[in-house]
């Protein structure tokens, strides 16, 4: 239903698109005979607003991972620096709430361990809507800012580091469905101790499960029906116990090796002094513009390092 949802709003913002462009087209038409400047400055900026919404909405296309349509769990930690570390930690926590502003997705606030000086040690915050993780999962690594340390007496530069997390929020509820036809029943005689009855009938059942091969028997009940009932709800757990083995293993792929937030590691970085730049190491994308990068405006590069990884095709082509 969840994703039936999705796809009915995606479907409805396209249509309206087509509608509205529909009618300033009609608008135009009107505007051949009876020329008005006010109404032409009107579908003008309709039109501007119209190519904004369809360039977001052509951006969402490079949303193709398995968990891209997820929420994203998102957790800060500050690296080598210091205190000079634990503020870029907090500027990168203001930061990503700010980006999540300007996307009017929903951000909360799980964790948060503040430093002992300024700044914060951790912080894991939950960022809710749809596309999220995959906005996010772009920004994962370690993060480093150049500046004048505002905590050095001398004010000296002072080169610091933070940890980016990024994982999808994966559900915890794993429902186990067993189907008729996926498993295979056999009866038989039970050869444990149980009392005359359990071992003169064919009161032991074994189910093997065909689409994973695990097999589980139960024979220490008197009628074969309840002895059936025991060794399905073994089966169920045992499917929930690989479920949820299998979700363990998903989330350590996701989250990646352990690397350590200092020098030669990072994938972004800031520098406020002696000039003022962002780059990206991996795309080499970079921006002058450090204040509006602070302030929450990190979409150039999430978007450069989405077309890179989608081989270079960009939301226009």
């Amino acid at each position: 239903m969840q994703q039936l949802n999705a796809l009915r709003e995606e479907t409805s913002t396209w249509e309206s698109i087509a509608a509205q462009l529909n009618d300033l087209y009609a608008l135009a038409q009107l505007l051949e005979e009876e020329p008005d400047a006010q109404m032409q400055d009107e579908i003008a900026r309709s039109v501007t607003t119209l190519e904004q919404e369809v360039e977001k909405l052509q951006f969402a296309l490079m949303f193709s991972g398995q968990h891209d349509e997820r929420n994203a769990i998102l957790s800060l930690h500050a690296g080598s620096g210091g205190v000079d570390a634990q503020d870029w930690a907090e500027m990168l926590l203001r930061m990503y709430l700010r980006w999540a502003e300007r996307h009017r997705f929903r951000a909360e606030i799980y964790d948060y361990n503040q430093g002992e000086e300024a700044g914060i040690k951790s912080a894991t915050i939950e960022i809710t809507g749809r596309y999220a993780y995959g906005y996010l999962r772009s920004e994962a690594g370690t993060h480093r800012l150049i500046r004048l340390s505002p905590f050095d007496a001398a004010h000296r530069r002072h080169t610091s580091f933070a940890k980016v997390e990024i994982m999808p929020d994966i559900e915890d509820t794993i429902e186990v469905i067993i189907r008729p036809e996926d498993i295979e029943v056999d009866t038989y005689r039970s050869t444990g101790a149980g009392g005359q009855h359990v071992n003169k009938t064919d009161s032991a059942v074994r189910i093997r499960h065909m689409p994973t091969g695990i097999v589980v028997t139960c024979q220490n009940e008197r009628s074969q029906i309840q002895n059936r009932e025991v060794a399905l709800k073994l089966l169920k757990a045992r499917l929930y116990e690989r479920e949820e083995k299998r979700h363990e293993e998903e989330a350590a792929r996701l989250k990646g090796e352990h690397i350590q937030a200092d020098f030669g590691t990072q994938i972004r970085s800031v520098t406020v002094h002696p000039y003022t730049v962002v780059k990206d190491h991996r795309t080499n994308f970079e921006s002058s513009d450090t204040e509006g990068y602070l302030a929450g405006n990190v979409d150039p590069f999430i978007q450069a390092y989405l077309q890179e990884q989608a081989g270079g095709v960009s939301a226009e082509d």
